[in-house]
């Protein structure tokens, strides 16, 4: 897939940081931990379609094939460079991962594609038009009943981990997580039992876990906020 050119903020924020970006999330301290129990909480069923938008290098579509090795996985980024690390990743683990270049706020995939759907530390980086667009295409792929995953950065609940987000991030991108509006925009999506399961402190800010579900017999998506 080769989607149209346009503008896009790297997986580690500039192309130069790259070659350190997966040291740099070990950084934030649960990293793993945090992955994990992403996979865990979703409840995946073997055969079933998972998909990982803004996949980056890798690390979590490759763990889903990993613990789930019976679903079908696939990831989905811009950069044709964090790409290549992701199928050199998957390559040397021995894992079947489909990796596809493309934005997650034009999804190209079917309506009712996918089981459950993923992004982790991702959704800082999309403008919030960019974040509605994402949420509206995350639902119509959704199958009715399937859920949605998000871990990213969330509300700034200290002084200390807002000053040191916005340090790293800068922007509008980071002011609808600092300032606790993902899941307004989730509903906003369409999606009904939205919810923030979880935050953990880093040292680069506070990240939530927040889980939402395509309802079974839902509608179109809301107003935008």
């Amino acid at each position: 897939m080769h989607p149209p050119k346009r503008e896009f903020i790297p997986a580690a924020g500039v192309d130069w940081l790259l070659p350190i970006y997966d040291p740099l999330l070990r950084l934030l301290g649960r990293d793993a931990l945090l992955r994990r129990t992403l996979i865990a909480d979703a409840d995946i069923e073997p055969s079933q379609h998972l998909l990982d938008i803004g996949c980056g290098t890798g690390i979590l579509s490759v763990l889903l094939k990993q613990l789930e090795p019976n679903a079908n996985v696939r990831g989905l980024d811009p950069d044709p460079k964090v790409l290549g690390r992701a199928r050199a990743r998957a390559a040397h683990a021995g894992v079947a991962v489909e990796f596809d270049r493309g934005f997650a706020d034009q999804l190209p995939y079917s309506d009712a594609t996918f089981d459950r759907v993923f992004s982790s530390l991702m959704f800082h980086h999309l403008t919030p038009d960019q974040k509605i667009a994402t949420l509206i295409g995350v639902h119509r792929v959704l199958r009715p009943g399937g859920s949605f995953h998000l871990l990213d950065f969330g509300e700034a609940t200290s002084g200390l981990h807002g000053l040191i987000a916005h340090l790293f991030h800068r922007g509008e991108e980071i002011e609808d997580h600092l300032e606790g509006r993902i899941p307004a925009m989730i509903r906003a999506g369409g999606f009904a039992d939205v919810e923030e399961v979880s935050r953990h402190g880093t040292m680069f800010g506070s990240i939530s876990y927040y889980r939402a579900r395509r309802a079974s017999d839902d509608g179109p998506a809301s107003t935008p906020v």
